[in-house]
């Protein structure tokens, strides 16, 4: 089920590749809302507010992850694209044995670090031990996601978006019933949801690795690729560490703006909580496309053809805009009903609206600039540029931190509501303009003899 993307029209085979990834990643983020509904139906209100408060660290820990698995996956993209077999094997192979490295290093600096980080975020005292209890789980059992997104990314990286999705579909179905069966039959609180979802990632991660070496052969390594390969590790160290700090720097300026959002009590932050999952509910089809051209750009980077990259650019920015004004409206239509499925009858929703309405009907007016920003990163992720994309987010780090700083100075939540669209504009700026070197640098390259493919 590869799937080459050197060939045929652009916008349908963007298209054809995306809708899988559309579809897996609203499962994803349904099987999170799980969680969140679940524990705020039968835990309280608090213990939302705990579970949402945390969300910003595992965006950091998890956006970490996946940006050092796409990484890796790169160089793997490229070499099916010049039809390297045996490139494609130990670019595999030397992916596993670096993220079973990261995956130590990752779980041991989470685990050490996270009293006094939610210590630093300002969370509640009266919902701090239910986060703390939460994110322990799930940065102990942060193998599980690290090697459910590597293996994923493998498979995207030859054109296979579809078996992703079905094991995705088949984890967010076994997420709700462990949550169900944990939370409500064993009373394990916000302990079960985290368990719940550690529990479904591994067992999808060892899915999508049998299916690798049943059905992928190219995919899968043979014995003597097992073993630490010193270039393959330096390229793929090249792309996979800025990327990962890309994500790293996001989070952190989320985690500045939920420290401005954890000062006004754990009624913001639960209202805040459950307005971010509608919204990532709506917006997933912006990030599918994102996750798309990183594959197509990828493939055609390493066939050379730089005109069908641009050309790919072009029709991609075309459908975002048309799915970003969608997403706006249905964002919009969905908030208030949405809400009601997080909380019980005795919680006045009336309270809670507001807070929620400040931030959706601020951030939608930006979603035309948060599109761009995904196709402009992972395209110039896929062509092997990991600096630049990398300095995207810390142009989103400084928009977040000013913003932020300024709202807890004045105390205003609409001030820290406004924290995601600035940073949404200033990336959006920056990775445009950055896509444009990175095209005419590509370009110069290439009319080299010595053409370089991949980033110096």
């Amino acid at each position: 089920m590869e799937k080459d993307m050197t060939k045929g029209r652009p916008l349908p085979v963007i298209l054809k590749f995306m809708l899988p990834l559309i579809i897996g990643n609203i499962f994803q983020q349904l099987y999170n809302m799980a969680d969140t509904i679940i524990v705020g139906r039968y835990v309280g209100a608090d213990a939302l507010a705990a579970v949402g408060s945390t969300g910003t660290i595992m965006f950091l820990t998890v956006g970490f992850s996946q940006g050092i698995t796409a990484g890796f996956s790169v160089l793997t993209a490229q070499r099916f694209g010049a039809k390297d077999t045996e490139g494609v094997k130990i670019s595999v192979a030397n992916g596993i044995l670096l993220s079973l490295i990261f995956t130590v290093i990752i779980s041991s600096l989470s685990l050490l670090g996270m009293r006094p980080l939610l210590k630093l975020m300002n969370t509640p005292d009266n919902i701090f031990q239910d986060a703390y209890t939460y994110i322990m789980i799930i940065s102990a059992g942060i193998i599980a996601t690290i090697f459910y997104n590597l293996f994923s990314s493998y498979l995207r990286a030859v054109g296979n978006s579809k078996i992703p999705l079905v094991f995705l579909v088949f984890s967010a179905a076994l997420n709700v019933i462990l949550d169900l069966v944990l939370i409500i039959n064993f009373k394990m609180g916000v302990a079960g949801a985290a368990w719940a979802t550690i529990i479904s990632q591994g067992v999808s991660a060892i899915l999508c690795l049998v299916y690798i070496y049943i059905r992928m052969p190219s995919l899968a390594p043979n014995r003597r690729h097992w073993r630490l390969h010193g270039q393959e590790s330096r390229n793929q160290l090249a792309m996979g560490i800025p990327m990962a700090l890309q994500f790293a720097i996001t989070a952190s300026g989320t985690m500045v703006m939920q420290s401005a959002i954890n000062l006004f009590g754990s009624d913001a932050v639960a209202s805040f909580t459950a307005a971010s999952k509608v919204q990532n509910l709506v917006t997933q089809g912006m990030m599918a496309m994102g996750q798309t051209m990183a594959t197509y750009s990828g493939q055609n980077f390493g066939k050379g053809d730089i005109k069908r990259i641009r050309q790919g650019v072009k029709a991609s920015l075309e459908a975002s805009v048309v799915y970003a004004l969608a997403a706006a409206v249905l964002v919009c239509i969905l908030l208030k009903p949405a809400l009601g499925l997080f909380f019980t009858g005795n919680v006045d929703m009336n309270s809670m609206l507001p807070w929620a309405k400040t931030y959706i009907y601020m951030s939608v007016i930006f979603y035309i600039p948060l599109s761009s920003i995904f196709v402009f990163r992972n395209t110039m992720q896929g062509c092997g540029y990991g600096f630049l994309p990398m300095m995207g987010g810390v142009s989103e780090l400084v928009a977040r931190l000013v913003v932020a700083m300024i709202s807890m100075a004045v105390g205003s939540y609409a001030l820290a509501c406004f924290c995601d669209p600035a940073a949404w504009v200033t990336a959006a700026v920056f990775t445009g303009v950055s896509y444009l070197f990175v095209m005419k640098d590509i370009r110069r390259k290439y009319e080299r003899p010595e053409t370089a493919t991949s980033e110096k």
